[in-house]
């Protein structure tokens, strides 16, 4: 997924940064307010995300999560974070009727989940800095955005084309909103990396990417994940049915299916 802004002379300051953290690139674009409180701001968001690595990596030993897995320690005894991520992942485990898990191959693996929730964290804390008027954090291709890189443009992201390589399937148009976020699943890049919790083996559909737009990372990052494995029909009937929520699905077949209100959002 790349992003694409375009610049213009009434375009705020830009701060921008990029972070190598678990296992992929974080991409933040600020705009507009104070240069030094937006550089603290973003200093304190990469140490958030380098703290939840250490926090909830799998492949740490170590790590809370690896320890809780191996149940030597309990929640209790973990950062509060990681309450909160697993009860957010237990909503969505609910939401989805089991399509979303956290249990990989019969071990708890909350990563599913924890990208676009500290991508959608890092961006709220740069959001919040006093006179900053946009913001977009791009987390391995997940972003989350808010308000517009100026005045007169939205933020744009490119969805690339996963049977064309270099090639984009639609742009997403943050206009007119607040807050937007767009997540992709798929396997493209990572291979069959996504499990059917009913089996816990690789999810077998007739899809090669699912990308979902909805107002926060947190949950279209859950979304696109469990639509995948749902596969195109019973994906695509799923999405429909959540508010504030669109989605387009590619088949390996090279059909593009889309939710009925995603039209509004492409641009």
């Amino acid at each position: 997924m790349a992003e694409a802004v375009a610049e213009s002379a009434e375009a705020p300051a830009a701060v921008r940064h990029a972070e190598e953290v678990m296992g992929t690139v974080f991409s933040f674009d600020v705009r507009g307010g104070d240069p030094n409180a937006v550089r603290a701001a973003l200093d304190e968001a990469v140490a958030a995300l380098h703290r939840v690595d250490e926090v909830f990596s799998t492949y740490r030993e170590e790590s809370q999560v690896s320890r809780l897995a191996r149940e030597e320690i309990g929640v209790g005894d973990c950062d509060p974070e990681v309450a909160e991520v697993l009860e957010l992942a237990a909503e969505a485990e609910r939401v989805s009727d089991g399509w979303f898990s956290t249990r990989y191959r019969g071990r708890l693996d909350p990563t599913g989940i924890v990208k676009g929730w500290s991508a959608e964290r890092a961006a709220q804390t740069l959001a919040r800095v006093a006179g900053v008027s946009g913001v977009s954090v791009n987390g391995g291709g997940d972003v989350q955005m808010f308000g517009a890189p100026e005045p007169t443009r939205a933020w744009r992201v490119g969805i690339a084309d996963p049977l064309r390589p270099g090639g984009l399937a639609a742009v997403i148009s943050a206009a007119g909103v607040a807050e937007l976020a767009v997540a992709t699943s798929g396997t493209a890049e990572r291979g069959a990396h996504i499990v059917d919790p009913r089996t816990g083996k690789s999810a077998v559909t007739d899809l090669v990417a699912v990308t979902v737009v909805g107002p926060r990372l947190t949950w279209v990052d859950c979304w696109a994940t469990a639509a995948f494995a749902m596969g195109s029909r019973a994906g695509l009937a799923w999405l429909e049915s959540l508010p504030d929520v669109e989605g387009l699905l590619i088949t390996a077949g090279d059909e593009v299916r889309c939710t009925g209100g995603l039209a509004a959002r492409l641009g």
